[in-house]
């Protein structure tokens, strides 16, 4: 609670020093009725992140924004968890730039840390979903192990100044600093939950025998997902297009080109990691509305050491009555080995359910409530000699206050 309170100062903080700034902070507090599956948080392979029943500070958002004549604008995340290694850190911390034009075809920059705008799902402040608290699994693992430091352009048309119902944006963006990325992927699998990596931080995982044995890999009970090895730019491009406010379609193709042969003191090696990503979204009234999602890719570490393809989709459809939310949504994902060590297991599949309610009292308060389910399968289990195949429950009650200066 204490450290709630410092990212509340914080905030005071920054208004006083930044008048014009926009300051949001947003407070989540939860009842949780936990799986008895203890999560990859307790050093366990549940794929939810809550280990125990009880009261929790869910988490606090600070962001901080502004933007000035010149078009040069920016953004600091910072984020309080109760879970992990790290409770306090950034998320994001970005300069944009987006001149004024009057051209049919227009640019704009931004540089910094930050996500490629390839969720359709987390489009809330601070990178949150706005229709559930347990988040997607493609997005729950862009969240731990994604995230830019580097710069990106981007050429964008919107459609009103061609007189057209279509308006697009085209990607591109190098960056450097994401070399571990696949490594929680591949020997967990993939997970379901709404806390983001901080920048710097340790992931724990479960002491997987394959993984930390010294005879082994010898690679420590944790990932840190943000460092640099080999001075190789990543990449990605992405392609946007939307029909009116109707419809939408976001294509993106990421490589972070780590080599994966390169590894630390640590011995925390580089993944070279790829995929692509296919994102929908279509409004059927100004009430109701489907997003869904696809990516499928692969990573691979040392001379194909860990190697696996990964695919995964989800489906969302969310509907609004006045101040109350309803979505639902159904996920699919895979994990598949494709190395050269047999005693290093890594397939893993899994589905899941997630029901949630949101009800605004107003522009500050929100209640919620959300039920999920998921079956899951990870080879990894048989080697701490737990059953591979486990079903997960989880209910929870969301108190959210939002606070704008």
């Amino acid at each position: 609670m204490k450290k709630v309170l410092a990212l509340f100062a914080a905030s005071f903080a920054f208004t006083s020093g930044l008048q014009a700034a926009e300051i949001n902070v947003l407070v989540q507090a939860n009842y949780v009725n936990a799986d008895q599956q203890a999560s990859w948080y307790a050093g366990d392979t549940g794929i939810l992140a809550y280990s125990h029943s009880g009261a929790n500070i869910q988490q606090a958002v600070l962001d901080v924004s502004d933007s000035f004549s010149s078009g040069l604008s920016y953004e600091v995340v910072a984020n309080y968890y109760p879970l992990g290694e790290q409770n306090i850190g950034l998320s994001q911390a970005l300069l944009s730039y987006k001149p004024l034009s009057q051209d049919t075809v227009r640019w704009r920059a931004r540089a910094g840390l930050f996500y490629p705008a390839m969720s359709l799902e987390n489009t809330a402040q601070g990178w949150l979903s706005p229709y559930s608290y347990t988040q997607s699994a493609i997005n729950s693992w862009l969240g731990e192990e994604l995230r830019i430091a580097g710069l990106e352009m981007t050429l964008f048309s919107p459609g009103r100044v061609r007189n057209s119902a279509f308006s697009w944006e085209l990607h591109g963006g190098l960056f450097k600093g994401n070399d571990p990325m696949g490594a929680m992927l591949t020997w967990r699998g993939f997970a379901m939950h709404d806390r983001q990596s901080l920048y710097n931080e340790q992931i724990p995982m479960a002491a997987y025998p394959s993984v930390t044995g010294a005879y082994r890999l010898n690679h420590p009970a944790y990932v840190e997902p943000f460092h640099e090895f080999d001075g190789r730019l990543g990449f990605y491009v992405g392609a946007h297009l939307e029909y009116y406010k109707q419809s939408s379609v976001r294509y993106y193709y990421y490589d972070n080109q780590a080599d994966p042969n390169q590894l630390n003191a640590q011995r925390i090696y580089g993944w070279r990691t790829r995929f692509h990503s296919l994102a929908m979204q279509h409004q059927f009234s100004a009430n109701t509305r489907a997003v869904a999602q696809w990516m499928s890719g692969d990573t691979v570490m040392g001379k194909r050491y860990v190697a696996a393809d990964f695919d995964a989709w989800y489906i969302l459809l969310s509907h609004t009555l006045g101040p109350h939310r309803l979505s639902a949504r159904f996920d699919k994902f895979e994990v598949t080995e494709d190395d050269v060590f047999p005693w290093d297991w890594n397939d893993s599949h899994g589905e899941a359910l997630t029901l949630a309610w949101r009800y605004d009292f107003n522009a500050q308060w929100q209640f919620g409530l959300e039920q999920h389910f998921n079956r899951n399968y990870a080879a990894s289990r048989l080697s701490l000699k737990q059953d591979p195949q486990i079903e997960q429950q989880q209910s929870m009650a969301v108190l959210q206050y939002r606070w704008s200066y």
